[in-house]
């Protein structure tokens, strides 16, 4: 895998201008986040139980928890127990051509949150990235199990003015990356969701990478 990275958006209130963007997202997916390896991939990572079908329901009847969301705080780190994930949050942006950057391959054990979005506890989707392997690492990176998370599983994102917000999973599904959920992923939310974002699926040896997204849904619950 090359570090070409992936694209995206916000739209309104979002802060990334151009619907452009939009496109070039759902054109590339979230896609060179994973298989950055000079041979073969380590084992294939785990992959989530809903593969296609139906969308997550991400409206909010029905739902417990606060709706009300917190002022806007930089992410430092992602704790998520059930996969053992413990991992600090570098600041990511956009590239000149509008994609969304993503994690140096050197630092695939690092997650990346995409700053012009919400931060993690705002109103509004954030946007948490990160690789599943890379030959920089030796293997397994950051991301690696995500495809293991279960609906009811928590992940609690620290925060750089000392407030801690916890997530609760709703769905993890993996997608094709030509068919990228762009709009459930960075289009808007009356509540504070949290989208976890990196590769899946089978192992493509001709593009080097692999051929799905895994994408975990979740929403603030603490």
């Amino acid at each position: 895998m090359t570090a070409t990275p992936a694209g995206g958006r916000h739209g309104i209130p979002w802060r990334a201008a151009g619907a452009a963007v939009v496109v070039m997202f759902a054109m590339l997916g979230a896609g060179l986040l994973g298989a950055a390896l000079d041979t073969d991939p380590a084992p294939r990572p785990p992959q989530p139980l809903t593969q296609a079908g139906p969308d997550p329901d991400t409206r909010a009847a029905g739902r417990t928890g606060p709706v009300t969301g917190l002022d806007r705080a930089t992410p430092t780190t992602i704790t998520i127990p059930r996969i053992g994930v413990d991992a600090p949050i570098m600041t990511l942006g956009t590239n000149p051509d509008g994609t969304v950057q993503v994690p140096p391959l050197e630092q695939a054990l690092s997650a990346g949150w995409y700053a012009p979005g919400p931060s993690p506890g705002e109103t509004g989707n954030a946007v948490i990235v990160g690789h599943v392997d890379s030959a920089q690492v030796g293997g397994p990176a950051v991301f690696y199990s995500l495809g293991a998370l279960r609906p009811g599983d928590t992940l609690t994102v620290a925060r750089e003015d000392g407030s801690r917000a916890a997530f609760t999973v709703e769905e993890v599904k993996a997608y094709p990356k030509a068919e990228f959920p762009t709009e459930l992923v960075y289009g808007p939310n009356d509540r504070p969701g949290l989208r976890v974002v990196t590769c899946g699926g089978q192992f493509d040896r001709e593009t080097g990478s692999y051929v799905d997204n895994v994408i975990v849904f979740a929403t603030m619950t603490s």
